[in-house]
């Protein structure tokens, strides 16, 4: 979809929620996203939830946010195994809401 006439600085701002299911805790899961999100110039967290899965929240430019999605899903860290990445809540943000791409306990 072609937007406006938008005078945005590059590309628009996006956040998404991400869970990805699998192999993926003990596996240094999140320090290798949080590497990747840093890599690619991304803000958000990452955390281990009580049920398996590693979730979290990546903001950034939209064709950066699409770099690590596709990470989340194909790629991981070295020992872990994907069965599943979900995406959610995806919008449009004017400005980060995060300082950096932390690992939250």
């Amino acid at each position: 979809g072609a937007g406006g006439g938008a005078m945005a600085e590059g590309e628009g701002l996006v956040s998404v929620d991400y869970e990805v299911s699998g192999k993926v805790q003990g596996v240094f899961f999140r320090k290798y996203t949080q590497g990747e999100a840093k890599r690619l110039g991304l803000v958000g967290w990452v955390q281990n939830t009580s049920h398996g899965t590693v979730r979290g929240r990546v903001q950034g430019p939209a064709a950066r946010v699409r770099e690590l999605q596709e990470w989340l899903r194909t790629v991981g860290s070295p020992q872990s195994r994907i069965t599943r990445a979900e995406f959610s809540n995806e919008k449009k943000i004017a400005a980060p809401e995060h300082e950096d791409f932390q690992i939250l306990k």
